[in-house]
């Protein structure tokens, strides 16, 4: 499944941060959707539908809030030494977007730099299920509106879908301000509750994955109707204290109704952000 992807994963339970990459040597369509009021984000204008670039190398998702996006540059270099990239002429530069979930509190401080990040691509094997405390959900914890005191450990999961011929996978790490919920059944997975204690230490960032053929304006679209599961399953949600972020990578090699996507990535992101806070 999912041909022509790769998932990477660093981990430091040193400091309690950590690396996930979603790597695409070859490219593929990208769109994003930022709903939360403070993202940590990089290279996200690039896939706005009318701009230039339509195919995305990498999608970084790291702890470390805005310091850990230097853990982009390391996957760039591995990406470049195997010759990947938007060909500008003299060198191909590879396009690698990314965001990062606040969790500089969880540990000693410190974050994934350049050389994480470039583990975290070398290391990338196909795509398979995973969830724990892993990668960029190392150091995650939700329900934080007590305060970090009260804040319950969460995690990165990797959850994945197959209907036909249409494959969908996301990544999600939860790092929320708010309380988890199940979706289907109302149980309160994560909960906390008082005047809001830690206002900055949040944030849910998810990719996800699929062998669907689709415009890079489709693409955009699927992000944004995927932020629908985030409502779903976290209360409050898309706060100012939370930078929501959502990717998209689409292979292109299948076609689907864009309807069928989107409920599909909608399905399988509330399952993947149930199972990293269950991890």
């Amino acid at each position: 499944m999912f041909k022509g992807f790769l998932l990477g994963n660093y981990t430091d339970t040193e400091i309690m941060t950590g690396v996930t990459v979603v790597l695409c040597p070859q490219g593929a369509t990208g769109g994003v959707s930022v709903r939360g009021g403070a993202p940590a984000t990089h290279e996200t204008d690039l896939l706005k539908s009318e701009n230039t670039v339509d195919k995305v190398n990498a999608v970084v998702l790291s702890g470390g809030s805005a310091f850990g996006l230097e853990s982009v540059s390391g996957v760039m270099h591995y990406l470049f030494e195997n010759n990947c990239g938007f060909d500008a002429g003299g060198y191909k530069v590879p396009i690698c977007v990314g965001a990062s979930i606040y969790d500089l509190e969880c540990g000693a401080f410190g974050y994934p730099d350049k050389a994480a990040g470039y583990s975290a691509a070398k290391n990338a094997l196909p795509i398979t299920e995973l969830c724990g405390k892993i990668g960029a959900g190392t150091g995650a914890t939700v329900a934080k509106l007590g305060g970090m005191a009260g804040a319950i450990p969460s995690g990165m999961a990797v959850c994945m879908r197959k209907e036909g011929d249409l494959e969908v996978a996301v990544v999600t790490v939860v790092n929320a301000l708010g309380n988890v919920y199940d979706h289907a059944t109302g149980e309160c997975v994560a909960y906390s509750e008082g005047d809001i204690g830690s206002p900055f230490t949040n944030t849910t960032i998810s990719c996800v994955i699929t062998n669907a053929k689709l415009t890079k304006a489709q693409a955009n679209k699927i992000a944004d109707t995927t932020q629908d599961a985030y409502a779903k399953c976290i209360r409050p949600v898309h706060t100012a204290f939370d930078g929501d972020t959502v990717f998209v990578l689409a292979g292109g090699e299948v076609e689907a109704p864009l309807i069928k996507v989107q409920m599909l990535a909608d399905e399988v992101c509330c399952d993947a952000i149930l199972k990293a806070v269950r991890s």
